[in-house]
């Protein structure tokens, strides 16, 4: 695979590695019986918080609608505010906005804001829901900066325009990243991604990652540890998770996807065995686990298919946000938003057996709540 070509599909999937076999993009299709060992235990011994997952209203979600939410086809900076304020005031049952945000913020955190940019400008975090994240904390009182804005990969919050430049007075950060140079190493050979990562804090899985001499830059790491962010185990003290809604095969990409992978080195190796039991039991660890107080799934633009890059032909607008500090129960409603729209499409006839499995995973760890029968959803249907 050409350099170029090799580089854009890590930035779009994570997941174009040296591996054999070649690992899907998607969740995996069916189940493997029999899985690798792994450390889920260490997770499950370390005592819970009063903040830890599922959070403040376990199994409640508002899924909130706005048919036009889009002016001259991009994503209306006014109309995110107004479904943002809305949801927020439906999920805390406060009318005060400030009230709202400060059930789960105060102004001595130092606030993660947990983008999902890989999609680049066609399919990532919107500015639009991302700015009136900001300016509602901003607004209850939280300094900007004590506001940060981060994923794994600089490189991608770049090309989706999450700069200093479109967000000043904000912190982008990220665990790998180029230097002035565009070098992810140093003169020595050192990634600098070695720098960001907590080598006291990790999820093990009796799995090698082998990865090439151009892949490994964008691992950090081999061998059967990954390294949980110091911007998770470090950095912030809250997370608030801002993912995008979309596909991962049959499955979806959501808020444990989004939160598991992104804070985690060496993560190619577990694409295949341990796709579901990654996106749950990362999120069992203390750095996600007990700082994860707000998911914001980001359903203005979405995908069915071709999922996780951004494939156009799949790309649509779905003019919904889904809000809840069950990251469980969200991406229980949010599958449903992409499932629905794969049958609508043809794209498949019928849930696929198998493609929940890391929610119900997720709900045997006490994580939240996967169950639909236990999952309290309000529905809202702004201008209708």
């Amino acid at each position: 695979m050409q350099r170029r070509k090799f580089v854009h599909s890590i930035a779009l999937g994570g997941i174009g590695i040296a591996l054999a076999p070649i690992v899907k993009a998607g969740a995996p299709e069916k189940a493997i019986a029999v899985k690798p060992t792994s450390n889920i235990q260490d997770a499950l011994n370390i005592p819970r918080t009063s903040l830890s997952m599922p959070g403040k209203f376990p199994g409640k979600v508002v899924k909130i609608n706005h048919p036009d939410c889009f002016i001259n086809g991009k994503p209306s900076n006014d109309i995110a505010y107004e479904m943002v304020k809305t949801s927020m005031q439906k999920l805390t049952e406060k009318e005060n906005l400030n009230e709202a945000w400060l059930q789960f913020v105060d102004p001595k955190d130092i606030i993660g804001l947990k983008v999902n940019p890989i999609g680049g400008k066609l399919l990532s975090t919107s500015h639009a829901v991302t700015k009136a994240v900001i300016k509602q904390l901003t607004e209850a009182g939280i300094p900007k900066a004590n506001i940060i804005i981060w994923d794994r990969r600089g490189e991608d919050l770049d090309n989706a325009e999450f700069t200093a430049e479109n967000y000043p007075g904000i912190k982008i950060m990220s665990t790998e990243y180029k230097d002035a140079k565009g070098n992810l190493a140093d003169e020595n050979g050192k990634f600098y991604s070695e720098n960001e990562v907590d080598k006291n804090q990790y999820f093990y899985v009796d799995v090698d990652g082998v990865y090439d001499k151009e892949t490994m830059p964008y691992m950090t790491n081999g061998g059967k540890n990954s390294y949980f962010t110091k911007i998770c185990t470090e950095k912030v003290t809250k997370i608030i998770n801002i993912p995008i809604i979309k596909n991962a095969g049959a499955s979806i990409t959501v808020c444990m996807k989004n939160l598991a992978f992104g804070s985690i080195t060496n993560t190619g190796r577990l694409h295949q065995a341990m796709w579901h039991e990654t996106c749950a039991y990362a999120c069992a660890f203390p750095p996600i686990r007990d700082k994860v107080v707000l998911n914001i799934a980001d359903g203005l633009v979405s995908n069915f298919d071709g999922g996780p890059g951004a494939d156009p032909q799949f790309i649509y607008h779905a003019n919904t946000l889904v809000v809840g500090t069950d990251a469980v129960a969200v991406d229980r409603i949010c599958y449903d938003i992409v499932l629905n729209k794969r049958i609508k499409e043809g794209v498949q006839q019928k849930e696929k057996e198998g493609a929940r499995i890391f929610m119900d995973i997720a709900q045997k760890l006490n994580l939240g709540i996967a169950d639909k029968a236990n999952i309290k959803l309000e529905e809202i249907n702004l201008n209708v």
